[in-house]
């Protein structure tokens, strides 16, 4: 989802309103600066109890008031749905994520609950994939610092720019193969790279080599691509000993979530010289970013945006709508969020 400030706005497929029966109750749970891009199309089809249309009252006393029924909820954006949201909520059934990680929504108290939970990374792992093998791309090949020394007017000056480094041929391991990670797979193993990966568990279908230990998937890679979910098991994933597992010519890249890695250490590991390079497209405290990192030219730095395009947030529309639809109508789910 968007904020109004910072995301392309999306045109909506306007939907013709049901004109029989009551619409089913859908609970609206978003920061005061996201908008609903789909909201017309939500319209259509569900009564909105969002508390932000009554400004003047908390979001407790509205759900208290208005939600007691309400057998849906639709997350937007990171916004945090606690347990005692939850509690507020006794007639709870489904929650509908607007973004690829659910790490903001607390699915232990869902399970508790026995509340569904879906995630929106199917919509995002394309857009998500290509981001992160143009990071790779471009720490591989100085793409961003090259453009920085034509820019500077360094070329007549200093003349050849330093050597980057081959792309194909690349020992791969990816830290979360699911819906993304799988993606960037796919993508890499085009380019003519091996590819090894470490999940919570090992995949049957999925013919490349599975490491249970991130550490031991470092020591036998020359790229961790870090696109796995952020949980209590996974933070700090990337730490002080799988960065010297990786070594002095390891890369790193980071389409994931910031704390999935030791951002202090990393950044020791970059300033020293002790990591090939590293793409980094979220951080542990955005939108502060170590200062550290500005003036490295081996490390590409980018706003958290590896999901966003027009075409990206068109999938999330429709795949909200057919999760909330097929909810309502006893159907399957598109994008349950598994139980581990």
């Amino acid at each position: 989802m968007a904020t109004k400030e910072e995301r392309p706005q999306v045109l909506e497929n306007r939907e013709e309103p049901k004109e029989e029966g009551e619409l089913p109750l859908v609970v609206v749970l978003r920061s005061k600066n996201f908008n609903l891009p789909l909201e017309d199309r939500l319209q259509s089809h569900f009564h909105l109890l969002d508390p932000n249309d009554s400004p003047d009252e908390s979001t407790e006393s509205f759900l208290s008031r208005h939600a007691h029924s309400a057998r849906a909820l639709l997350c937007v954006g990171l916004t945090p749905l606690t347990a005692d949201t939850i509690g507020l909520l006794p007639s709870l059934e489904l929650v509908v994520g607007s973004s690829a990680g659910v790490e903001h929504i607390d699915l232990h108290e869902c399970r508790r609950r026995g509340i569904m939970v879906t995630s929106a990374s199917a919509a995002f792992s394309e857009d998500a994939a290509d981001y992160a093998v143009a990071l790779l791309i471009d720490v591989l090949r100085r793409i961003a610092a090259a453009d920085r020394f034509v820019r500077g007017r360094l070329w007549p000056v200093k003349g050849e720019h330093p050597l980057g480094f081959k792309l194909g041929g690349k020992r791969v391991g990816i830290v979360g193969l699911g819906n993304i990670g799988s993606q960037i797979a796919k993508r890499l193993v085009a380019f003519g790279c091996s590819i090894a990966y470490n999940s919570r568990k090992k995949k049957p279908s999925v013919p490349f080599p599975y490491y249970a230990n991130v550490g031991d998937l470092a020591a036998n890679s020359d790229v961790l691509i870090v696109s796995c979910a952020l949980t209590e098991d996974t933070h700090h994933i990337i730490n002080k000993d799988v960065m010297t597992a990786l070594g002095k010519e390891g890369v790193i890249i980071n389409v994931g979530r910031g704390p999935l890695v030791d951002e202090k250490e990393l950044v020791q590991f970059l300033v020293r010289g002790e990591i090939g390079g590293a793409g980094l497209d979220v951080f542990e405290n955005e939108p502060d970013v170590p200062k550290e990192l500005f003036k490295l030219d081996n490390v590409v730095l980018s706003p958290h945006c590896a999901v966003v395009t027009l075409e990206s947030f068109a999938a999330l529309q429709d795949l909200v709508m057919a999760n909330l639809k097929a909810f309502f109508s006893n159907k399957p789910l598109v994008s349950l969020v598994q139980n581990e």
